[in-house]
């Protein structure tokens, strides 16, 4: 159900997806983005600009760009959250997510910019309408970087790379038949946490079984700068930047394409990672990061 309420905001009511709740029933961030991007899907929908109509009259594809989020609370699976969405500039918007508990409970904070990009295989059959023109955009290249070489991964190691991963561009990360789209970098964000912590020592099954702790995010972001397309090869790298009072850590994800022989930057992420425990009295406390947990999430040393 959703209401229109002052400003030009809309309110959607939904509860997470039961796919989010991987320990015990808490949901994981990646969920909390696909809320956030339901809202401002709904604003267009409500404003008579849903997704498909702007494909199919317009020959242009909503695009989420950039979305940061930050959660102060926990999402139940059973919670029904209320997603406000509040347009500002230049595509910009303002989402806030909240449940209802003992009191309203504010559980993320979000700010989202979307783009229109024209579609070249979508003739138009009337143009984009004028109060959304600004936000039409061609596709987007990315941030060309070094030549590539004949291996890309050890271009990226030597540039500081902590980790990298050679991945392939699936169809169902996709959007508009051809190219990945903003969702597929927050899975491929969740994905590549999971993987460097198992190369480190630390994965997320052997904490849960010895120590009871699952990883929490407090804030994430996630921005495409370029645009990747279906089955290209994408190397991804993930290096942890910072730790924070031995609670948490700070990290950022990279996504790299090849093109014209040189390394071409189309996403870039941050998140702010820590573990939460899962049982006993304490649970959902922040669990203190011991040295040696601490050595093998930066490799060593910070």
């Amino acid at each position: 159900m959703t209401t229109a309420v002052q400003n030009t905001s809309v309110t959607l009511c939904a509860r997470p997806g039961f796919e989010g709740a991987n320990i015990r029933t808490w949901i994981g961030f990646k969920h909390f983005a696909y809320l956030v991007e339901q809202g401002v899907l709904q604003w267009f929908r409500e404003q008579g600009h849903g997704p498909g109509r702007l494909f199919h009259e317009h020959g242009v594809g909503l695009s989420i760009r950039d979305c940061s989020l930050l959660l102060p609370a926990v999402l139940d699976v059973d919670d029904e959250a209320t997603v406000v969405t509040t347009p500002a500039a230049n595509g910009r918007f303002a989402v806030r997510m909240g449940v209802r508990r003992a009191t309203d409970v504010t559980v993320c904070r979000a700010r989202v910019r979307v783009a229109l990009i024209r579609e070249a295989d979508v003739p138009p059959t009337a143009p984009v309408p004028a109060e959304l023109a600004g936000l039409v955009q061609e596709p987007a290249i990315g941030e060309p970087g070094p030549a590539a070489g004949g291996d890309p991964a050890q271009v990226l190691r030597c540039g500081g790379a902590g980790f990298v991963w050679a991945w392939r561009v699936p169809y169902f990360y996709c959007q508009y038949s051809q190219r990945m789209q903003h969702s597929g970098y927050v899975r491929l964000l969740e994905e590549v946490v999971d993987r460097y912590l198992a190369e480190r020592g630390v994965s997320v099954p052997r904490m849960l079984r010895e120590r009871g702790w699952i990883p929490v995010v407090s804030r994430a972001r996630v921005e495409v700068l370029g645009d990747a397309r279906l089955d290209e090869p994408m190397w991804v790298t993930f290096t942890v930047t910072d730790v924070l009072k031995d609670v948490t850590y700070d990290a950022r994800m990279d996504c790299h394409v090849v093109r014209d022989g040189r390394l071409v930057r189309v996403a870039t992420a941050s998140i702010l990672h820590g573990y939460a425990v899962s049982r006993g009295p304490e649970a959902g406390r922040l669990a203190t990061l011991d040295p040696d947990t601490v050595a093998a999430i930066t490799g060593g040393g910070r």
